[in-house]
C-alpha cells in the first residue's frame, strides 16, 4: 500500500510531464504503426506528395485536435461574439490577455505534431519518400549523372542498395532525415527550456506560491465539477416531479446569467486583488458587497 500510495503521489505532482509524456509515446506509436502498415511509397513521380502527405498533413491534424481538447480554448471563445454584445476576452477587452492564453494553449498543442515530426524523421521512411521525388535533392544528388539517375532515384525507397550505387558522395536520405530529427529534437528542447525559465521568471507569485495556486486551481475544479452535478440533479429532480405530479416548483436558488459570466472568464492574478481564480474573486467581491450593504441598511436605521 505504501508503494502505491507513493506512486499515486508521484503521479499528481508531475502530472503534467505524465501527461505530456503519455501523449508523446501515443503519437510514436500511432506513426510507427503508419509507417510499419499503412505507408507504402509508391517509387514514381508521386513520391513528393505521398511523402509529405504522410510526414506533415497528421502532424496538422494533431495540431487541430491539440486546440480541440483543450478546455481553455473552449472557455476563451464562449460567447466572446455574443449578438447582444461586442467582442471581448473578458470585462475590460483585454485581447493581450486573449493572446497570452492562445499562446499557452499552441504551446500545449505543438507536443503531439511535434513528436510526429521528430520520431517520422527518425524513422527516416516519410522524408526518404518524399525526398527522393524532390526536385531539389534529385538536382543536388544526381548531378552530371544524366537522366538514369533520375529514374533510379525515385525507386530507392523501394530499394536500399540502390542508395550506395547512385552516391557515395553526399549523404544518404535516411542519414538526413535522422539528422534533421535530432536537430529538431534539440530545438523542441531548448526551446521548452527557454519558454520554462522566462514564464517562472515572470511569474508574479513566489515558487511556494505558485504551488500553492496549482493545487487550488485542481481542487476547485474538482469540487466544482462535484457541486454542480449534485445541484443540476436536485433541480431537474424537481422540474420532472413538478412535470409529472403537475405541482409548481418550490423555490431553488440557482446562479444568474450574469453570475456564470462573472466566473467564467479566464483568470490573470492581480497582486493587489490576491484572488486564485474567477470564483474565488466572484466569491469575495460578492461577500464585500452583502457587507457594503447590511452596513448601509444598519446605518440607515439608526438615523431613522
Amino acid at each position: 500500500m505504501d508503494t502505491l500510495h507513493r506512486a499515486l503521489d508521484f503521479c499528481i505532482r508531475h502530472q503534467t510531464i505524465l501527461g505530456y509524456s503519455i501523449v508523446s509515446l501515443l503519437t510514436a506509436a500511432t506513426e510507427y504503426i503508419f509507417s510499419a502498415v499503412v505507408f507504402k511509397c509508391p517509387c514514381n513521380s508521386g513520391n513528393m506528395l505521398y511523402g509529405s502527405v504522410f510526414l506533415i498533413v497528421p502532424a496538422f491534424i494533431l495540431f487541430l485536435l491539440g486546440y480541440m481538447v483543450n478546455p481553455r480554448m473552449w472557455r476563451l471563445l464562449t460567447g466572446i461574439c455574443a449578438p447582444e454584445k461586442s467582442c471581448s476576452c473578458s470585462p475590460r477587452g483585454t485581447w493581450a490577455n486573449c493572446l497570452s492564453v492562445l499562446l499557452q494553449v499552441t504551446v500545449r498543442a505543438v507536443v503531439a505534431p511535434l513528436t510526429w515530426l521528430a520520431v517520422a524523421l527518425l524513422k527516416a521512411s516519410f522524408y526518404e519518400c518524399m525526398a527522393s521525388g524532390s526536385s531539389l535533392i534529385t538536382n543536388l544528388v544526381c548531378k552530371d549523372k544524366g537522366k538514369e539517375c533520375h529514374k533510379l532515384l525515385v525507386k530507392m525507397p523501394c530499394d536500399a542498395k540502390l542508395s550506395a550505387n547512385i552516391s557515395s558522395e553526399f549523404l544518404s536520405l535516411q542519414a538526413q532525415s535522422q539528422l534533421t530529427g535530432w536537430f529538431l529534437i534539440i530545438a523542441i528542447m531548448i526551446a521548452t527550456l527557454i519558454l520554462k525559465c522566462i514564464s517562472r521568471c515572470c511569474s508574479p507569485v513566489s515558487y511556494l506560491q505558485l504551488k500553492f495556486w496549482k493545487i487550488y486551481s485542481k481542487k476547485e475544479c474538482e469540487l466544482f465539477e462535484a457541486k454542480a452535478k449534485e445541484h443540476a440533479s436536485k433541480l431537474s429532480e424537481i422540474n420532472v416531479n413538478c412535470f409529472f405530479e403537475a405541482t409548481d416548483p418550490a423555490p431553488f436558488q440557482t446562479p444568474s446569467n450574469e453570475d456564470w459570466r462573472k466566473i467564467s472568464f479566464l483568470y490573470a492574478f492581480n497582486l493587489q486583488e490576491q484572488h486564485y481564480s474567477m470564483l474565488h474573486k466572484y466569491v469575495n467581491t460578492k461577500r464585500g458587497i452583502s457587507k457594503r450593504q447590511n452596513r448601509m441598511e444598519v446605518l440607515m436605521r439608526n438615523s431613522s
